[in-house]
């Protein structure tokens, strides 16, 4: 299929006009991709797969343009902008999808919580390869290094197998002084940051603590840290091919 005929489905989770997705949408569609946004109207950071208030309810919207883009907003989370655009609520039904660029780094177990990499799953399910791509920083300098690794990737995924999912970070550094690219693995849940605290005012809180020393070695964490773009493929829920849980509660229950 030539690259005229693709239909590229942007989204994230930061809103439909975070400087992420506004870097990365022109540089795709300057590639000859149909594209097609659809994010959220505001930043949905963290929802993960949510999809709340889908069905049954009028979905607010709202559009404008910029570098020949159409930016479309919707009232509702990232996995929500890729179901709607799947099943064509704005127009011919995406091949592929890209997530990003996400501002800050997307690394280890806690993705679980990423609207960000939940968007690229949530076109995993249906039958649709995606990219999740992210910078490591909260205040980017180097978006344009993102979107050149996101349109690499795109076009190495196309040849994957449908349902074929990345998640991708980036450093933020321009693209000669990137130290490479590696495959990384996911930094495990005991490098989470998260910790909770309590408010002043008594109510519960998390809050994150600074960086860990010593990450383990070829994670994304290691390796985003030592200037690596980072690559991990990634899989949806899946069930395992193994019936013993049923079999003991069979005889529980007898």
């Amino acid at each position: 299929m030539a690259s005229e005929q693709l239909r590229v489905l942007i989204t994230n989770d930061d809103g439909y006009q975070a400087p992420g997705i506004r870097a990365l949408a022109p540089a795709i569609a300057e590639l000859g991709y149909d594209v097609l946004v659809v994010a959220p109207l505001l930043d949905e950071s963290g929802v993960g797969s949510a999809r709340a208030g889908m069905v049954g309810r009028p979905i607010r919207t709202a559009s404008d343009e910029e570098s020949g883009v159409t930016f479309n907003g919707i009232d509702g989370t990232p996995a929500l902008a890729v179901t709607l655009a799947s099943v064509g609520a704005f127009g011919r039904a995406p091949d592929v999808v890209l997530s990003g660029i996400n501002r800050g780094h997307n690394i280890g177990v806690p993705i679980l919580h990423s609207g960000t990499v939940a968007a690229a799953l949530t076109a995993a399910g249906q039958g649709l390869s995606a990219v999740a791509i992210s910078i490591d920083s909260e205040d980017p300098g180097h978006w344009p290094t993102a979107a050149t690794v996101a349109a690499e990737a795109l076009a190495w995924i196309l040849s994957e197998p449908s349902g074929t999912v990345l998640t991708i970070n980036v450093p933020d550094r321009p693209l000669d002084q990137l130290a490479g690219v590696r495959h990384a693995s996911l930094a495990p849940i005991k490098r989470s940051r998260v910790i909770g605290t309590t408010a002043p005012t008594g109510e519960p809180m998390i809050a994150l603590e600074p960086p860990l020393p010593n990450p383990v070695a070829d994670s994304d964490e290691a390796l985003l840290a030592a200037g690596f773009v980072t690559v991990t493929p990634i899989v949806g829920i899946r069930e395992v091919k193994d019936d013993a849980a049923a079999t003991a509660l069979a005889k529980r229950l007898s």
